[in-house]
């Protein structure tokens, strides 16, 4: 009896499997189905595009990519981007980390109270707040320059600064206690014991905020008046309006656009899950 049992058990354990398998691959074949469009519309000519039997190029046509890069720059629109990604970036990882740090090991009067603040900001949409904080940044002269996409990155973000104080939470206090005794400052704490503990949470925020700034769009339209200064979205908007009939390359644009943040992806995709996973249980 006992061994009929343990075999029931394991074909139920397997059949689930499977049907897990299933259901995967098909939800996998329904995300991937736009950006295969995508990319074969890309490589297609005018005529192919619009025939629905068509599910591949023939022939293909690699001058699509050559063309739509020549109507706008792209390597300068990249550049742009990259310096706007690489500054929010940096500035989000240091300045949230820091804020979490302190709401989640230092004790101080008022401290989960105003943690509850913070997080009443996420309940603010961006439409409320446009207006004000454009006229906080025209009052600066700061319109037509990086300044207004990249300074507020450095004075921290509520989702970011939520997500990193569930992880320290989950660091254990006795290595900052046995850090004390050895002298170190909570600082030193903060740079030595609980950051390299935590490069899964400070990589998702990193790719996070990346990929934020990568595909951002309102805040470059709102702030930036110089062509010299577009990002990619921008460009590829540019190329919309005067393009906007040419598929192909359309698509080629789109797609050079978007593989770069599918590269990153893969290439830190188990940190990055890894994070997702240990901030969310640990916390």
């Amino acid at each position: 009896m006992a061994t009929a049992e343990r075999s029931r058990r394991a074909g139920y354990a397997r059949s689930r499997t499977i049907w897990a398998y299933v259901v995967l691959t098909l939800l996998s074949v329904v995300f991937v189905a736009p950006f295969y469009w995508m990319v074969v519309t890309s490589l297609k000519t005018d005529r192919q595009i619009f025939e629905v039997t068509t599910w591949y190029p023939d022939p293909v046509m690699w001058s699509n990519y050559a063309r739509a890069l020549k109507f706008i720059p792209f390597a300068r629109y990249t550049w742009n981007t990259l310096v706007i990604c690489v500054m929010t970036m940096i500035g989000t990882v240091w300045s949230c980390s820091m804020v979490a740090y302190s709401f989640a090991r230092i004790p101080w009067k008022g401290r989960d109270a105003l943690f509850l603040v913070v997080l009443a900001t996420l309940m603010l949409p961006g439409q409320v707040t446009m207006i004000p904080v454009f006229m906080i940044f025209k009052w600066l002269g700061w319109i037509g320059s990086y300044k207004p996409l990249i300074v507020p990155s450095f004075f921290g973000g509520a989702f970011f600064i939520f997500l990193l104080r569930q992880f320290f939470r989950s660091v254990p206090n006795e290595l900052s206690e046995s850090a004390r005794i050895d002298g170190a400052t909570e600082l030193g704490i903060y740079a030595r014991v609980i950051l390299p503990l935590s490069k899964p949470a400070l990589a998702t925020v990193a790719l996070f905020t990346f990929i934020g700034g990568w595909t951002d769009f309102m805040g470059p339209l709102l702030y930036l008046n110089d062509p010299n200064k577009y990002t990619l979205s921008l460009g590829l908007q540019q190329f919309v309006s005067q393009h906007g009939a040419e598929w192909s390359m359309l698509m080629a644009a789109s797609t050079v656009m978007a593989l770069p943040i599918v590269i990153l992806y893969f290439a830190a995709q188990r940190t990055f899950v890894e994070g997702i996973t240990l901030t969310g249980i640990k916390g």
